[in-house]
């Protein structure tokens, strides 16, 4: 019985040390991709980080830019207004027509910034989305139409800034 079985050292030479040289192996293996994975996860998480702050830094600037682009539009509305002041012994015609060169340069450098007025005609569909009714009055024409407008409205970018204020015609 001793012939069949098997001696404890021709087993350990070739079932013990050669898995565990491969065990050994495979450590080291799964060992250096860990440190590489570790490496590339932390230079995205570096990199992230760097997008995100180039990405406030960039949104800081536009919103302090754009304001500057829009109040450099006014700055020649400005300049109109304190030339109409500095005239002493102007008529009401040429302060008129100050006035009304003023209001143009105004409402195109609103433009330019995409600032466009809610005027609506008499007739128009109330839209509550652009309009504030202040009061419904007895009109001729059809009900939840504008009447008049009291106060012109004004959008920035197709978001409304301030809604019209309008009279609205009363349900006959």
């Amino acid at each position: 019985m001793s012939d069949t079985q098997p001696t404890s050292a021709p087993a350990d030479e070739q079932g013990g040390t050669a898995p565990q040289a491969d065990v050994h192996a495979e450590l080291a293996e799964l060992k250096a991709k860990s440190a590489e994975l570790a490496d590339q996860f932390l230079r995205a998480k570096a990199e992230a980080e760097n997008a995100r702050r180039r990405a406030e830094e960039e949104i800081s600037k536009a919103r302090k830019f754009a304001v500057e682009a829009f109040a450099e539009s006014l700055l020649p509305v400005t300049d109109s207004l304190e030339a109409g002041l500095s005239i002493k012994d102007a008529t009401p015609e040429q302060i008129r027509e100050g006035a009304e060169a003023t209001l143009r340069q105004l409402n195109a450098a609103l433009e330019r910034n995409k600032v466009l007025a809610i005027n609506p005609a008499p007739g128009t569909k109330f839209d509550p989305h652009q309009h504030q009714a202040i009061s419904m009055v007895p009109a001729e024409q059809d009900a939840n139409t504008v009447v008049s407008v009291l106060q012109k409205g004004y959008t920035i970018a197709e978001r409304v800034l301030r809604p019209a204020l309008v009279t609205v015609a009363a349900p006959k």
